[in-house]
């Protein structure tokens, strides 16, 4: 799980760094088209077409849909917000999933589980609007990815207990890289990247496939309610990889917001272990 989150905050850095110079369409596009080819030329010589065979191939189709969405709001809003404060808004995820779980999944919320969620948001105005030095439209695309990427996990829930799990990535990296495909003319204005770029933006698709693999191996290993509060971990590398890559480092008032996050994020696994 440490090295899934490493993984993802190696993603989101080298995302941030190429965007500088490159259209996020396009790197979103490396992103998934790397582990479709990469996945399709390992899987498929054993699995054949039962590696696309699922009786639930629309919410396959809508998860990993999810998810695509999900790169595109993350990498654009990352792309004007320092590392630290983006991925702390990023991680308001957990309180929305918990919210979102009673009406999709029938799981019941409880008064403490709202009372969070409310103290988890106003970490997040906390970082967001304090002096009013992040854009908003930014800080807008990052909630909005939260949000996806909430449904997203309520969406792998619900396929967990019946489908494969490469089966599953495999649909992750096939649709993402197919919307970024749609996507990728709007993206046509941009240079194309030297060698060393051109690894670096290859980067993000073995990043994000190393991930994603190993997020499923260590949920394979341990229940969701041990694992989730170590996402929180991805923060501080985050951090970390901010200061040294770009010489971000967060104010206080984006430390005191992302401590409250954190704090009611845990208290959350918390409650969720519990039950």
């Amino acid at each position: 799980m440490l090295a899934a989150l490493f993984c993802f905050a190696v993603l989101d850095t080298t995302g941030k760094y190429l965007s500088q110079r490159y259209p996020v369409g396009m790197l979103v596009w490396a992103r998934y088209l790397v582990p479709a080819i990469v996945l399709g030329a390992v899987l498929w010589p054993r699995m054949r077409r039962n590696l696309l065979v699922t009786p639930r191939w629309r919410l396959q189709i809508f998860r990993a849909a999810l998810l695509a969405g999900v790169s595109f709001l993350i990498m654009g809003g990352l792309q004007r917000i320092p590392m630290a404060e983006g991925t702390s808004l990023f991680f308001i995820t957990p309180l929305i999933v918990t919210l979102l779980a009673g009406p999709v999944l029938g799981e019941r919320i409880t008064a403490a589980n709202w009372l969070l969620a409310v103290f988890g948001f106003s970490g997040v105005l906390l970082i967001a609007r304090p002096d009013g030095h992040l854009p908003l439209l930014p800080v807008l695309m990052l909630l909005g990815g939260s949000l996806l990427y909430a449904l997203y996990q309520l969406a792998t829930r619900m396929l967990a207990p019946t489908e494969r799990p490469l089966t599953t990535l495999y649909y992750t990296a096939l649709v993402g890289a197919t919307l970024s495909t749609l996507a990728l003319p709007a993206s046509a204005h941009g240079s194309m990247p030297g060698w060393r770029d051109g690894l670096l933006v290859i980067s993000l698709g073995v990043s994000g496939m190393a991930g994603h693999f190993l997020l499923i191996r260590a949920m394979a290993f341990a229940p969701a309610s041990v694992l989730s509060p170590l996402i929180y971990v991805q923060l501080v590398w985050a951090t970390l990889m901010g200061w040294w890559v770009f010489g971000d480092l967060p104010g206080p008032s984006a430390v005191g917001g992302a401590a409250l996050i954190v704090s009611c994020g845990l208290a959350s696994a918390w409650l969720a272990h519990r039950r």
